[in-house]
């Protein structure tokens, strides 16, 4: 659980869910590999395809100094028809 930081929610990751795509921002040494399995194993659900990208980190001035923040990558993982990830499941009418 260590992998996963927390799930990502704009404008693009939620049109993303109708195609049964998720997007969450990870920890930058965390391998693919890594993040599949432990989708598939915590949620119990079959991962078809992840994407990845890392995104740079960003400019801080705090007085006369210039500093950074972290960089950071995001994941967006696909799953098979009929899987979802819990806290996104819709609402049963």
């Amino acid at each position: 659980m260590n992998g996963i930081k927390y799930a990502v929610f704009t404008d693009k990751s939620i049109r993303l869910l109708g195609k049964n795509q998720y997007n969450s921002n990870v920890e930058s040494g965390s391998t693919r590999t890594e993040i599949k399995h432990w989708v598939e194993r915590f949620f119990g659900v079959k991962v078809i395809a992840m994407n990845s990208h890392r995104l740079p980190g960003k400019g801080r001035r705090m007085g006369p100094i210039m500093g950074h923040t972290m960089h950071y990558r995001r994941m967006i993982i696909t799953l098979q028809p009929g899987y979802s990830i819990p806290p996104f499941r819709k609402k049963r009418t």
